[in-house]
């Protein structure tokens, strides 16, 4: 089992930044890509950005230039940095981890970015 905790999240004002954290713990060794999705009001839930535990990054076409995700391997810890932010970006985001060998996928609970002035 992974659990993971998300922080980080809030209120800012249009073209702010936010920096989402999400430590995992418990079966870390066997992660192999964390990652973040995010479900606005009255939409579906969509992947934002997604890393591999060798670093390979993915990033959804609508964050490209304004997100970034990085990992810290020694802190077990996945950060989402938003710059640039948009009422559109509104939120809750969710942190996510694929566990080895089937690609199990564990969940945060959710996090609310509101992007608001």
């Amino acid at each position: 089992q992974v659990q993971l905790v998300e922080s980080g999240g809030g209120l800012v004002q249009p073209g702010g930044s936010l920096r989402l954290s999400c430590a995992a713990s418990g079966s870390i060794f066997i992660i192999n890509a964390m990652g973040w999705y995010r479900q606005g009001p009255g939409k579906e839930r969509e992947l934002v950005a997604a890393i591999t535990r060798g670093g390979r990054t993915t990033l959804t076409d609508s964050v490209k230039g304004r997100f970034t995700i990085s990992g810290d391997n020694a802190k077990n810890t996945v950060y989402l940095q938003m710059n640039s932010l948009e009422p559109e970006d509104t939120a809750v985001y969710y942190c996510y981890a694929d566990r080895a060998p089937y690609g199990t996928r564990s969940w945060g609970q959710g996090i609310q970015v509101t992007v608001s002035s």
